[in-house]
């Protein structure tokens, strides 16, 4: 899928024209419409990205993952302060579940849940805190 392509289906996805996408990113216009025939310089690709608060590899074609992945190794590291935080549900005597001793079922449903939990933090805070120049 193109460049062009995907601007065009994140402009539907979100009910505004290419135009009005130019204006309110201060991009010419009709520019975008011109990126079929000519590659826009990165700025501008970085602009609409924001936008959109999509990565550049995703409009670009680098990647299929629109948002900001997060490396295996960052999901090892999450996985291990999760096991870190869940250390003290070792015993029954520890974790109650509504004055119950929780199973370790619900346990491994609450683990599950608080590391999905980090994995979306950690995604939103590498996109909040990756300077721009260097986002991806």
């Amino acid at each position: 899928m193109s460049l062009l392509q995907r601007v065009k289906d994140l402009v539907n996805l979100k009910k505004i024209t290419i135009a009005e996408l130019e204006r309110v990113t201060g991009l010419s216009q009709g520019s975008i419409r011109n990126w079929d025939k000519t590659s826009p310089g990165v700025d501008k690709v970085q602009k609409v990205a924001e936008y959109f608060n999509v990565s550049t590899d995703y409009l670009t074609g680098r990647t299929e993952q629109p948002y900001y992945a997060l490396t295996e190794k960052e999901k090892l590291d999450i996985g291990q302060e999760v096991d870190r935080l869940l250390d003290g549900m070792a015993t029954d005597a520890e974790v109650n579940f509504y004055g119950e001793p929780m199973t370790e079922e619900g346990k491994a449903a609450l683990k599950a849940a608080i590391q999905m939990a980090m994995e979306l933090n950690k995604q939103k805070a590498k996109q909040h805190f990756t300077p721009k120049k260097y986002r991806n």
